[in-house]
């Protein structure tokens, strides 16, 4: 298992869960002195908060003893198990903070209307959080910055006025790209992401830097969207191929999950025949068979601490801000039964 040696960061409140071993609920009714929390578990998660130097953003509480704090959560990421674990990140943080969230999606995996996101910044939220890749979709930064409507973005790269958090995708692809090649693999298949995101260029530069240390690799590409549906095309083209690759790393999990359908539907062992790897590490890496080897970004703790530093943006409204304007948080291989070494005859 690798990791990357990334800036040390503020905990979070689901670090202090982690830490206690328990829900993040309960540590927000420790934080809130609320009742239902035996003693026991409340010294545990006492401990923790003491441990890890955890502290509730009270500053930004205090604005809603005299105007109720209420944050626009904007959303359009078309991979259900990506949300899934980036809204219980948002939901867990906003509760232990007493913030009330306001949620607008787009449909289709396209940005909300102009209309709607103008409503949205009419509407009194003070402050809005993009999760990925609306952090990097011109019209929508367009009429927050409009608005003078703070934002922060998930999985977005530096853009001005914008708080950024996200990992080092190009890293992570890297390491990944690496232990494919380690495990004796020449001739890969690579899916990238939606063109539209700068996380996408980053892995595909992360995975040709493995490739270019190496030599004597055969590379095939596919294009892909970060969906399921695409996954399937961008499978069917690699595997199809006169001589297909050996391991195939798709950008993201959905897309790996769809290349291990191809596989089974076209009577490859996974990963006998073929290995796979993929990206985010969401429930859709582990609820296939094999589970799916894959790089672990920590997308509810990002979604946390996205939260946490837009509410502390808010708090300094009026002084000279201190809170950066990028974090970059750690990342994690985990290898499951979906890799294994390069076969010595391939068809």
């Amino acid at each position: 298992m690798a990791r990357s040696s990334q800036p040390s960061r503020g905990a979070t409140i689901v670090d202090v869960a982690a830490r206690a071993g328990v829900s993040s609920m309960t540590v927000s009714r420790v934080i809130n002195g609320r009742t239902g929390v035996s003693a026991q578990t409340r010294m545990a998660v006492e401990e923790a908060i003491s441990d890890l130097a955890y502290t509730p953003n009270y500053a930004a509480r205090s604005l809603v003893t005299s105007k109720e704090l209420r944050i626009g959560i904007v959303y359009s990421n078309a991979s259900a198990a990506f949300m899934s674990e980036f809204l219980t990140g948002v939901f867990e943080e906003a509760s232990a903070r007493g913030v009330r969230l306001t949620l607008l999606k787009g449909e289709g995996g396209h940005p909300p209307t102009t209309a709607a996101l103008e409503e949205m910044a009419a509407s009194g939220v003070s402050g809005v959080l993009l999760a990925p890749p609306l952090g990097e979709a011109p019209e929508v930064l367009r009429v927050f910055r409009a608005a003078r409507c703070i934002q922060a973005a998930v999985g977005a790269y530096i853009a001005a006025d914008t708080i950024c958090v996200r990992i080092d995708d190009r890293t992570a692809a890297y390491q990944m790209t690496r232990r494919l090649l380690d495990l004796g693999h020449r001739r890969l298949g690579f899916i990238l992401g939606n063109p539209d995101q700068t996380a996408s260029a980053e892995r595909m530069a992360g995975f040709y830097a493995a490739i270019r240390e190496t030599g004597n690799v055969d590379v095939q590409v596919a294009q892909g969207d970060f969906t399921y549906m695409s996954g399937l095309a961008a499978a069917e083209q690699l595997l199809s191929a006169s001589h297909r690759p050996t391991a195939i790393f798709a950008s993201n999990d959905d897309m790996a999950a769809a290349v291990v359908s191809v596989a089974h539907r076209r009577h490859l062992d996974v990963p006998g025949e073929l290995t796979v790897a993929g990206f985010d590490d969401t429930t859709a890496a582990i609820t296939l068979w094999p589970p799916l080897t894959t790089v672990r970004q920590p997308v509810r703790a990002l979604a946390a601490e996205a939260l946490g530093l837009l509410l502390a943006e808010i708090a300094m409204q009026g002084g000279k801000s201190r809170v950066p304007r990028e974090r970059i948080l750690e990342f994690t291989l985990v290898e499951r039964q979906s890799t294994a070494p390069a076969c010595s005859s391939p068809s």
